[in-house]
């Protein structure tokens, strides 16, 4: 389970594994400055594209820009080849498809590139139709701006709409990123997996580890601080335990993979193309074990199973 994967019907092709940058610059969530600096950023950078892996998503939202300034400036000091994706943030004050653009470049002077390899629409928005926003994104890949576009956060209709708008243009509509995690598996539920598969559109996973509670660091004695563990403070923990004792058995099964790992090797074999964040060198290695190798059937069920016993 190595290698590049195509971004849905487009000519774009990302490696397999990204790397979500939602951590680099945040602080209300990730406590960025206090347990890790710009400097470990820079080494998870390097450590993933060392290991091949080589999309990065990116957002205007993430640290207010800074996410994107970091980015762009390891990418200009390393000069490594990777693909870049971000994302127009729907504020109420943004009104009609030209803001799309405006924003798009402001993205690219923060990243000092002259176009993304993907741009998102980051959340719908009732205030900026479907339409429209699809009429933007055209407009940014008429331009030169963006090679791919895509969108977040959209349901299993949106999507369709989506991708009919763009098929007015032309283009096609080439990821929909939502969150998809063994303990969040609503894309199955939902209908977006299937809509996803029928219509060719790739399904990035975001919060791939659950924000971290797959990696079996927190539990219920030991919860994230903040937002996060708010979040899963009334999560199912002893079905969260007996599946992360199923996770440690596989991956001592495939020679001593980490829980992390196996969590991500599950959404590969899903179809998904997971970007779990890497905020040191430490966890950029860890990520790229996910790489290699693949789960078993059984095991695939087994996992799912498990899931399946944790209302989350």
């Amino acid at each position: 389970m190595n290698g590049i994967v195509s971004l849905g019907k487009t000519s774009l092709q990302i490696s397999r594994l990204g790397v979500g940058t939602w951590a680099w610059g945040d602080k209300s969530v990730w406590g960025y400055g206090k347990g890790y600096s710009d400097a470990d950023l820079r080494e998870a950078f390097d450590g993933s594209t060392a290991s091949g892996i080589t999309f990065f998503d990116t957002a205007e939202l993430y640290g207010f820009g800074k996410s994107e300034r970091l980015l762009g400036q390891f990418i200009r000091e390393s000069k490594a080849a990777v693909s870049v994706g971000t994302k127009f943030f729907p504020y109420p004050w943004r009104f009609g498809r030209r803001s799309v653009l405006s924003a798009l470049r402001r993205s690219l002077k923060r990243l000092n590139l002259p176009c993304v390899d993907l741009y998102q629409i980051h959340w719908p928005f009732h205030l900026l139709s479907i339409p429209s926003m699809m009429n933007a994104l055209s407009e940014a890949v008429a331009e030169g701006l963006t090679k791919a576009v895509g969108i977040s956060n959209y349901n299993a209709d949106q999507m369709r709409r989506a991708v009919d708008a763009l098929a007015r243009k032309k283009i096609p509509l080439a990821s929909n990123q939502v969150e998809y995690s063994l303990l969040h598996r609503s894309p199955e539920r939902n209908g977006i997996q299937q809509t996803c598969k029928e219509l060719g559109v790739s399904l990035i996973a975001y919060s791939p580890l659950a924000m971290g509670m797959l990696t079996g660091k927190y539990g219920a004695r030991n919860l994230p601080t903040g937002f996060r563990g708010i979040r899963y403070r009334r999560l199912n923990f002893d079905g969260l335990d007996a599946l992360l004792s199923l996770l440690a058995n596989i991956g001592e099964a495939h020679g001593g993979k980490t829980r992390a790992q196996v969590a991500l090797n599950w959404l590969m074999s899903k179809g998904a193309i997971p970007i779990p964040g890497a905020k040191n060198a430490l966890q950029a290695k860890q990520n790229a074990g996910s790489l290699g190798w693949a789960l078993t059937i059984d095991e695939i069920e087994a996992l799912h199973e498990a899931a399946c016993r944790i209302d989350a």
